[in-house]
């Protein structure tokens, strides 16, 4: 018995040694023992400190950086736009989305502040109303949708989510007590909102139920619960970090801007005020909705990224976070709040190209539109 786990083991350290000197990855920039585990990249996500981790990995190695045996960072354009943006993309979403099902089916993603909370109630309220009009929310008059609120916003469920995502066999053991997010408010309204009989027009449960649709009532749920869930905390925390920054005293002379000219053009519509719209690039650059990595699996065929050849299979990905710090070419002085450089001819559609707040690409959030 010893003999045999002794060869065993044997047999999986040179296959592992083989691997970390000759494999694919062993040519990728990136700390060692990247090349022979993923325990390190598992730890930081439990910890919820992935992104910064991988954001320093990429200070030190520079913009393309092994975080794992089989995953690979990109913080570049060339990466991003190859991975996300290429014809047909062709990099499948991994099993990681899958933690964000609802009601069992893959969509189209798949103690705080007076602040905090207010903003999450108007993110909750715009996104129900788009979704579900007349039936959107009413949280800070209605003591149901703010319970509704709460429970879509404030709670910690991402460790329980990684347990179940890497090892799912020990998710029932582990999920009693690692705080598990609670969605039976949720789930009832949004089942309940699927069912009407005449939405308004504009919403989108209206198009979901229009002769074209081809969804069933539980898939139409199942998509609105999505937007919804995925619009709360996106738009609330960005709101609330912009509206941190924008209250600082260094950023006086900007709200004095954003006064004036809204003042000075109280008919135009919110696209046609250029510094409002450059202070909301802005927030998004510099506090992202979705700052941490975006995975996506090569295709079968292999892909050479940014002078590196990664075989099908593996795990690319970028991070809005890196993206947004670590180009210097395109945005100088990246840590500071400067909405003037949205204002900038020179140099405007390296930023846009760059902008990665929405992810990019075919499968980028439609909630950018």
């Amino acid at each position: 018995m010893f003999l045999i786990t002794g060869l065993a083991l044997s047999v999986w350290l040179t296959y592992v040694l083989v691997k970390a000197i000759w494999g694919w990855q062993a040519k990728i920039p990136g700390p060692w023992y990247t090349n022979v585990t993923s325990f390190v990249l598992k730890y930081h996500e439990f910890t919820k400190d992935r992104r910064l981790w991988i954001h320093q990995l990429h200070k030190i190695y520079g913009p393309v950086v092994r975080v794992a045996p089989n995953e690979v960072s990109f913080s570049n354009l060339e990466g991003m736009k190859e991975i996300y943006q290429s014809g047909g993309s062709g990099y499948d979403k991994t099993e990681f989305y899958d933690l964000f099902k609802q009601y069992g089916y893959r969509t189209l993603f798949t103690t705080p502040s007076k602040v905090d909370v207010t903003l999450h109630c108007y993110a909750l309220d715009c996104a129900s109303h788009f979704l579900f009009n007349p039936g959107g929310t009413d949280t800070l008059n209605n003591a149901q949708d703010f319970k509704l609120m709460q429970e879509l916003s404030y709670h910690d469920s991402i460790k329980q989510r990684y347990v179940q995502h890497y090892w799912p066999a020990l998710n029932k053991i582990f999920a009693s007590f690692l705080s598990p997010k609670r969605v039976s408010l949720s789930r009832s309204y949004v089942l309940e909102q699927a069912h009407q009989k005449s939405p308004h027009e504009s919403s989108l449960m209206h198009k979901l139920q229009s002769k074209s649709s081809e969804l069933a009532p539980i898939e139409m749920a199942a998509e609105c619960m999505d937007h919804m869930a995925a619009g709360i905390d996106t738009t609330g925390d960005s709101l609330c970090f912009l509206m941190h920054e924008l209250s600082l005293p260094r950023s006086e002379h900007i709200q004095q801007c954003l006064r004036q000219e809204i003042a000075q053009n109280p008919d135009a519509r919110i696209d046609e005020l250029p510094y409002l719209d450059a202070v909301i690039k802005e927030g998004l650059r510099l506090f992202a909705p979705i700052p941490m990595s975006l995975p996506r699996y090569v295709p079968e065929s292999g892909r050479n990224i940014c002078g590196y050849d990664c075989p099908g299979g593996a795990i690319v990905s970028c991070q809005a976070y890196s993206l947004h710090l670590i180009n210097p070419d395109v945005f100088p002085n990246a840590e500071s709040f400067m909405p003037e450089r949205w204002l900038q001819k020179e140099g405007d559609a390296e930023r846009n190209r760059l902008l990665f707040a929405f992810s990019a690409g075919g499968r980028g959030c439609i909630g950018k539109q």
